[in-house]
């Protein structure tokens, strides 16, 4: 198995100026009140998993007792840097093995996309389930629903500042179950020029249905969320049963309205 996860291209430096309008603050507090609602287990030990440069764990770690997985060494020495003394490791979302056990994991961004089939996803929803306490829970961000993926379009973002200027043009496609968004990134730093990279990203298209029957399979209470961390995406939640190992009832996915 493999996974398609991008290292930014060599720009992990400068990602956190290319989503410089994320709402980090905002997000990290619509999570936990996620993690409150559903979660059972008590505690304050939080797992997110491809943590990035760790935005979300600098805003969670005011409550909590945070650590952080991901699969870039690029992206954990910005995050290390940012968060001293937090426990980060290197792993893959899928195979990860640690002997703790969390109130909270947590797979933000739509970074299960990245996985390659939906074995992948089985084995990291199975994963999430295996690093929980019984009552805890997995709040995880999906890629987009195939229904909802619009192919053939363009998008624009864009960051400047007195350290640099920043653009990124994508144009997105569909190759059978997959999303596939191709970018060229440019990047002005005062006194060094411009640099320029493309990149691939290609995620993996299930629907939600699919996606909640998955945790479901896992062992975990599951049901998705149309209002999650941001607008559009939603959120999957997974709650790990407190007593005997049981099949849950599948949560039927919610539909904004039309």
């Amino acid at each position: 198995m493999t996974s398609r996860a991008p290292m930014f291209y060599g720009l992990a430096e400068y990602y956190d100026r290319f989503v410089a309008g994320k709402d980090y603050s905002g997000e990290a507090a619509r999570l936990v009140a996620h993690a409150r609602r559903y979660g059972r287990s008590g505690g304050r030990e939080w797992l997110d998993v491809a943590c990035g440069t760790g935005r979300h764990l600098a805003e969670l770690r005011r409550t909590w007792s945070v650590h952080g997985l991901d699969a870039s060494p690029e992206m954990l020495r910005i995050a290390r840097h940012r968060l001293p003394g937090v426990p980060l490791a290197r792993g893959d979302m899928r195979t990860f093995r640690t002997a703790r056990r969390f109130d909270v994991v947590s797979c933000l961004f739509g970074a299960i996309g990245h996985l390659e089939t939906e074995r992948d996803l089985r084995a990291t929803f199975a994963n999430f389930a295996r690093h929980l306490k019984p009552g805890g829970v997995a709040l995880v961000e999906p890629w987009i629903d195939p229904a909802d993926f619009r192919p053939r379009s363009h998008s624009l973002m864009t960051y400047r500042g007195p350290d640099a200027v920043l653009a990124r043009l994508s144009y997105s496609v569909r190759r059978g179950r997959a999303s596939v968004v191709r970018s060229r990134y440019l990047v002005g730093v005062p006194g060094r020029g411009i640099r320029e990279a493309d990149g691939t990203d290609v995620g993996l298209l299930v629907p939600r249905d699919r996606l909640v029957a998955m945790m479901v399979d896992a062992g975990l209470d599951a049901r998705f969320r149309v209002r999650g961390v941001r607008s559009g995406r939603g959120l999957l939640l997974g709650t790990k049963p407190t007593g005997p190992p049981h099949r849950p009832e599948v949560r039927r996915a919610e539909r904004p309205a039309r």
